[in-house]
């Protein structure tokens, strides 16, 4: 595997001359994508040059323990470190997702449970906003059909990065975890015995497609324009002003009424309709792979329920990953970090158990 590593280091080095040039940077898009390989690379040729300095190190170690047995202590620890750079190494290796440095468009539904659902929806929501505002992430809510006490019938969020993005820690690298059933477990506001209810909420993470990527034929949509309306079916509006955009060929819908404006809200629904039909692309291909896809945690089945949010013990427990922490209401406040990385750790894995 390591062999590979030589040929890195030759693409490193050209990708670092042609950044270099100031002609390159005329062509935005040319240099972005650039940029982007280059930081790929960096941290892997980083740890191979450590990994190859500590095998010179244990090397001149055993050399110098032949003389001095104290220096046999040092040789181990030292194989110890190649050990873990070594494992590291393996890890940078493996095919990285391409989506990985992408944006994402979350969306929160409510499930089963009626108005709690929707209430615990709107939990949803603000602990992914908040999670957002702790990384510093912009999120923008491209709209949302709020329900009669407070809560979310579904809502639609654009979740996107600031600034560099160092590999790893993109939006879709850290939350494309959160797709699935989410369970919670508590005594809901409607509740007047007190008795600890179950209902549900799904989320939807799917990667931002941009419009190069996705091809929409001027055919392939039928476009509804309609009267938005608020909480309980009450009019907020008294244009049409509302759009649901149907894509015939896959039979897609989205709706958006968010908006004031019909263009407005014609443009969220095409972001919304573009990030999905990507993603029913890349599920096509992943079915095709069938290895790889078995080897990422994120291609558990989404009917299956994911996570449960036990309010009377102040638990979340991820039931891919058997990740368990009594601090729910710090993760609603958007100390999610734990709960994802529990699902990074396990992907990672998976993937180095696949590659052998």
């Amino acid at each position: 595997m390591f062999e590979a590593v030589e040929e890195l280091i030759g693409e490193h080095a050209d990708l670092e001359k042609r950044l270099a040039d100031p002609a390159i940077h005329a062509d935005q898009r040319e240099a972005r994508r650039l940029n982007k390989r280059y930081a790929e690379l960096t941290p892997v040729i980083a740890a191979y040059r450590a990994w190859k300095q500590a095998g010179e190190d244990i090397e001149t170690a055993r050399e110098l323990a032949q003389d001095d047995p104290d220096f046999q202590d040092e040789v181990k620890e030292l194989e110890l470190g190649r050990e873990e750079l070594t494992d590291r190494l393996r890890l940078l290796l493996v095919p990285r997702d391409p989506s990985d440095d992408k944006d994402v468009i979350l969306e929160v539904k409510a499930g089963e449970g009626g108005e709690e659902s929707a209430l615990f929806a709107g939990d949803l929501l603000r602990m992914y906003l908040r999670y957002a505002e702790r990384v510093g992430w912009k999120a923008e809510i491209l709209d949302a059909n709020e329900s009669d006490l407070g809560g979310y019938k579904d809502v639609q969020v654009a979740i996107k990065a600031r600034g560099t993005i160092e590999p790893g820690q993109g939006v879709w690298a850290r939350l494309k975890y959160e797709g699935g059933v989410h369970r919670v477990q508590r005594v809901p506001a409607t509740e007047s015995q007190g008795r600890i209810h179950t209902s549900a909420a799904g989320v939807l993470v799917t990667p931002e497609a941009e419009e190069v990527e996705v091809e929409i034929g001027p055919n392939d949509l039928r476009i509804d324009v309609y009267r938005s309306s608020g909480p309980g079916g009450q009019s907020v509006n008294t244009t049409d002003s509302a759009v649901r955009i149907t894509h015939l060929p896959t039979g897609i819908v989205v709706s958006c009424q968010n908006e004031k404006s019909q263009l407005q809200n014609k443009e969220q629904a095409l972001r919304i309709l573009r990030s999905r039909l990507l993603a029913a692309a890349q599920e096509e291909a992943e079915r095709e792979a069938s290895d790889a896809r078995r080897s990422q945690v994120r291609t558990v089945d989404r009917s299956e329920r994911v996570r449960t949010y036990n309010f009377p013990e102040n638990r979340i427990s991820d039931h891919r990953v058997g990740f368990k922490a009594y601090n729910l209401d710090q993760v609603l406040d958007g100390a999610l970090d734990p709960v994802i990385q529990a699902c990074v750790d396990a992907d990672a894995a998976a993937k180095l158990a696949a590659a052998g």
